[in-house]
């Protein structure tokens, strides 16, 4: 069982008192690795008995990691994370209840969920810490040597919410932002599959001229590159417009490696196309498309 799913299930089991010692947790987390019990019931303000049986109780939901050694510490593991920026989009308004999950990836979980309105949306969990620390350590740029996955994980959500925001502000095809808190985004609806799950495209020149026309208006309108696009955060959905995913490895047109960034992903999109075997297209001609430089829109 995920750690999303974990909370998901015991949430509505939390009392404001659990919540309570949740949040003293995370706020001294800034300076303890496992933060002291007696901290704890300091700034709660409850008694070292209701401290104790509350720490208890969120070992057993899985929400607390516990260790004995100079002293009795706690931290909070991701399922205990994932309740507090669940309860704070609750009491926004902004989440109601929780569907299926739409898809569990290194490091992201997505749900299918309920706004208070009953409008469908998106839930996504960020994840960072499923991969190695030296492999994240080399393609992010938020990673600091000491590393927290928690508050890494919100770094990461408050840099694709931010993209979310600049690229849709421009009608880029992403998911509509609606939300972030900590390391959660809630977006609208993703309907479909990623490009790498299809089997076979329909009409795949229209499909590639959507994507080159989408990195077009990212780059020359919001001034903005994916930096990290492929074709597993490419959907495409059920009416066969796509929907480009995954932003929080982002980058601005002034970033030193700006082009060479772009330039991987054109040729990885490219790439795809070409392993299907359904088109074959020049790197130097899309580039020119997508920067600007030519206002071909056919390959």
């Amino acid at each position: 069982m995920s750690s999303a799913e974990v909370a998901v299930q015991v949430f509505r089991k939390l009392e404001n008192e659990d919540l309570r010692v949740l949040q003293v947790i995370e706020t001294a987390m800034s300076k303890h690795e496992f933060v002291p019990k007696e901290q704890i019931a300091k700034f709660s303000e409850f008694s070292m008995r209701e401290t104790d049986f509350r720490l208890s109780r969120l070992n057993k939901l899985w929400l607390i990691r516990q260790t004995r050694g100079a002293y009795v510490g706690h931290t909070l593991n991701y399922a205990g994370y994932d309740c507090l920026a669940i309860n704070a989009l609750v009491k926004a308004s902004v989440l109601e209840a929780f569907g299926k999950p739409l898809g569990v990836g290194k490091e992201a979980d997505v749900y299918d969920a309920l706004s208070p309105e009953r409008e469908r949306i998106a839930v996504k969990f960020h994840r960072l810490g499923r991969i190695s620390f030296r492999q994240t350590r080399r393609k992010r740029n938020y990673t600091a040597q000491r590393v927290n996955w928690l508050f890494q994980s919100r770094r990461a959500a408050e840099k694709e919410f931010k993209a979310l925001k600049l690229v849709s502000q421009k009608r880029v095809a992403v998911p509509r932002p609606i939300s972030q808190n900590r390391h959660v985004i809630v977006m609208g609806m993703i309907e479909g599959a990623e490009l790498a799950e299809w089997k076979e495209i329909p009409k795949p020149t229209k499909i590639l001229e959507e994507i080159l026309f989408n990195i077009r208006k990212a780059y020359i309108k919001a001034g903005v590159i994916h930096a990290d696009l492929s074709e597993y955060n490419v959907i495409l959905k059920p009416n066969m417009r796509i929907l480009i995913i995954d932003w929080p490895q982002y980058v601005t047109k002034e970033h030193p490696n700006a082009q060479q960034l772009l330039a991987r992903d054109v040729k990885n999109i490219l790439g795809y196309f070409e392993r299907k075997r359904m088109l074959k297209t020049k790197l130097k001609k899309a580039l020119a498309y997508v920067t600007g430089n030519s206002k071909a829109a056919s390959f």
